[in-house]
């Protein structure tokens, strides 16, 4: 077979195999159209009275129409028909007024995004986020808002990964930087600004907060105490993961490591008294929970769990002494936040 020939036939093989693989690809596109706009797998109601009352609000992972979308369910009936907006987001927070969403832009290259919204849909903020969507929460009064995303890697079981966390003001956007960047103190002494990552903020007031470093070179974690004004980061306890102050103000939660690592990682919920230094891992819940806690109430604790079906998870409820096994809030539900006027 002369060269020319060779050649002639490598081109139709590409040309066979780039056809299958676009083939693919618009099959796969019109499954999902199909999937996005079949009727909701979830009983829903008109967005009209959405943001009143004490809620739940949530991103919506039934299949079907509102796919994607922030959601929201009375505090007093989690397991009643949910009211679907038109924002599409991966993860959520939300008070009174205002939503906090972080969104993947598909595409050839995908992009990523942070943005505030009223409760009408207007966007009032937006920055763009260096990587995939984690964490984020707002402060009790909403004057600030804090995100994390992933540079490097897509999940905290990942070999390697990389996160970006930042702290804005809600009023204009403006961030007080990385937090990378601030003086972290472990041990009383300050910390060399190498191979550390935060994450999971959780809010003490507008000054005064909570997150986690992980030290990637010696595999720790710590829950660190930060103070906004002074840009510092002060260590409080090992092996923290995603903490959530409770209700009041007494409590944290986490997530903590209880075995394996990496890929084969086991996260156990856990409850850290301020006041008396106390751990209690509630090991009554036997799965692994990588998801940073939302507090129902003073006692109950929630998170999502993925369930069988790609791309779905539920809401599961906790109590906080541990005692009660988990079961399930909301179903066909991520990323909670509870929002009381």
């Amino acid at each position: 077979m002369s060269a020319r020939v060779k050649w002639l036939v490598i081109a139709l093989v590409s040309l066979l195999a780039l056809g299958t693989t676009a083939g693919a690809g618009v099959y796969a596109w019109v499954q999902y159209q199909a999937r996005q706009n079949a009727p909701s797998q979830a009983q829903t109601v008109a967005p009209t009275d959405w943001a009143r009352g004490d809620r739940i609000v949530f991103r919506n992972t039934a299949s079907g129409q509102g796919y994607g979308l922030v959601a929201s369910v009375p505090l007093d009936d989690p397991t009643g028909a949910r009211a679907v907006t038109g924002i599409a987001c991966d993860r959520v927070d939300a008070t009174e007024t205002e939503i906090s969403c972080l969104r993947s832009e598909r595409g050839i290259t995908p992009t990523y995004n942070a943005r505030i919204f009223d409760n009408t849909g207007t966007q009032l903020q937006e920055w763009p986020l260096p990587g995939v969507p984690s964490r984020t929460r707002f402060s009790p009064d909403g004057s600030l808002v804090a995100s994390t995303s992933f540079v490097t890697g897509h999940a905290y079981a990942s070999l390697g990964f990389s996160t970006s966390t930042a702290i804005r003001k809600t009023s204009d956007g403006s961030s007080f930087g990385n937090l990378e960047d601030w003086k972290l103190y472990i041990g009383g002494k300050v910390s060399a600004p190498l191979d550390r990552n935060f994450w999971g903020v959780t809010f003490v007031d507008d000054n005064t907060f909570y997150a986690t470093v992980g030290m990637t070179t010696i595999g720790v974690t710590y829950l660190v105490k930060g103070d906004i004004k002074a840009k510092t980061l002060t260590s409080v306890l090992k092996t923290v993961e995603c903490p959530s102050l409770s209700p009041d103000g007494t409590r944290i939660a986490f997530k903590r490591v209880v075995s394996g690592a990496g890929p084969t990682v086991h996260w156990t919920p856990a409850i850290y008294d301020i006041a008396t230094k106390k751990v209690t891992v509630l090991d009554i819940e036997t799965r692994s929970v990588d998801d940073q806690i939302e507090w129902l109430d003073d006692d109950t604790l929630l998170y999502g769990v993925p369930n069988s079906s790609p791309g779905d998870s539920d809401i599961w409820e906790l109590k906080a002494d541990g005692k009660t096994k988990p079961s399930i809030f909301i179903h066909h539900a991520w990323s909670p936040a509870v929002v009381q006027q």
